[in-house]
């Protein structure tokens, strides 16, 4: 294999978070509903005579709507975000063929990218003794690998591995392009998706020659504490190891009381940084979230305070206004210690196996 180039944000970060506990931006959907957009702003100029409805495909605004799309980004910077994700999340072409738009996707990342990548410029600008970063997402698209679509027949699948393989590496290598500091796998409810991602990721870099950090994080769906396709967190962890992510930890699904245990789990036994961003608490009866910013970052200050995490921010629901508060929350909190292992072989089915 040649030498691959190494990215400074990898180091960069590194020692960032030796020092203090970073901070993730928060959500992206919840900022742009505030907008109440229709259909034609959705379509813009660029696909104005598109076939198809389209309201409702978030990544698209990346093209359609940018300045919509930047001022969040900057809105989440100035709250005192140092990670932003580019808005991504459903942009793999298997995701974008809900809007039959499977050929855009590649444009959509390069966009979002750029985008991203101008705001953190911009505010490392501002602020040279606190560098900005672009995370490229990876969402976990809407179809599952090891789960049938189908109650009677288990067999089904409605998407393969290589499949998977195939949208991730091209989302992946137009992340990279736009700029992007480092690659997250986010919200992953299924580890055999994950497990194409990172497959994609490690070959787009082999491709390229360089290599940048990757942060994983899965979704624990409900009180089982599980995974959508039934790991435990920490069978998870170790399903995941084997690529060295640069942090692994746990998103979406829960508000932050719930989902303390589990982030817990993975912070007993996890080799790399431990990462949380939890929802603004669960979605009352109309979807909306009603967890306001105080009481969110008093949680993750306990978080913070018990040495269980080391970056920190918000999924569904949260605002910069919720990350200004857990920013100011966690501030001269010392991060979370890498702990010792001893050696040992661990691993996992949907329960962890250590020996």
């Amino acid at each position: 294999m040649s030498h691959k180039i190494v990215s400074s944000a990898r180091a960069t970060l590194s020692e960032a978070a030796k020092k203090r506990i970073l901070i993730l931006d928060g959500a992206m959907g919840t900022m742009i509903q505030r907008h109440k957009l229709e259909e034609a702003d959705y379509r813009g100029k660029q696909f104005a005579d598109w076939h198809c409805d389209v309201k409702g495909n978030n990544d698209l605004l990346v093209i359609t709507q940018p300045d919509i799309i930047y001022q969040i980004h900057c809105d989440y910077f100035e709250a005192g975000a140092d990670i932003i994700e580019t808005n991504t999340f459903n942009a793999t072409t298997i995701a974008m063929a809900d809007y039959d738009m499977q050929a855009h996707s590649r444009d959509i990342n390069l966009a979002a990218a750029r985008l991203a990548r101008k705001a953190a410029d911009e505010y490392t600008a501002k602020t040279p003794d606190k560098p900005r970063y672009v995370a490229g997402v990876l969402g976990p698209t809407n179809r599952t690998a090891s789960i049938s679509p189908d109650v009677n027949d288990p067999g089904k699948r409605n998407v393969t591995f290589d499949e998977l393989v195939e949208a991730y590496s091209e989302s992946t290598e137009a992340l990279i392009e736009g700029g992007v500091d480092l690659i997250m796998l986010e919200t992953i409810f299924d580890t055999l998706n994950a497990k194409a991602a990172a497959y994609a990721v490690e070959t787009v870099f082999d491709k390229l020659g360089i290599s940048l950090p990757v942060m994983v994080s899965g979704t624990i769906t409900d009180a089982s504490g599980r995974t959508l396709s039934g790991q435990t967190a920490e069978a998870f962890y170790y399903s995941m190891r084997h690529i060295n992510p640069f942090s692994f930890g746990l998103n979406c699904a829960l508000g932050p009381d719930l989902l303390r245990q589990y982030v817990d789990e993975v912070a007993a036994i996890s080799e790399c940084l431990i990462s949380a961003h939890p929802n603004a608490g669960l979605p009352n009866e109309f979807g909306e979230y009603d967890m306001e910013g105080p009481e969110m970052a008093e949680h993750l200050k306990e978080w913070a305070q018990s040495g269980l995490v080391n970056i920190v921010g918000g999924c569904c629901g949260s605002t910069p206004d919720h990350i200004r508060k857990i920013a100011q929350a966690v501030e001269g909190v010392e991060p979370r210690r890498i702990p010792e292992f001893e050696p040992k072989m661990r691993l996992s089915g949907l329960e962890p196996f250590v020996h």
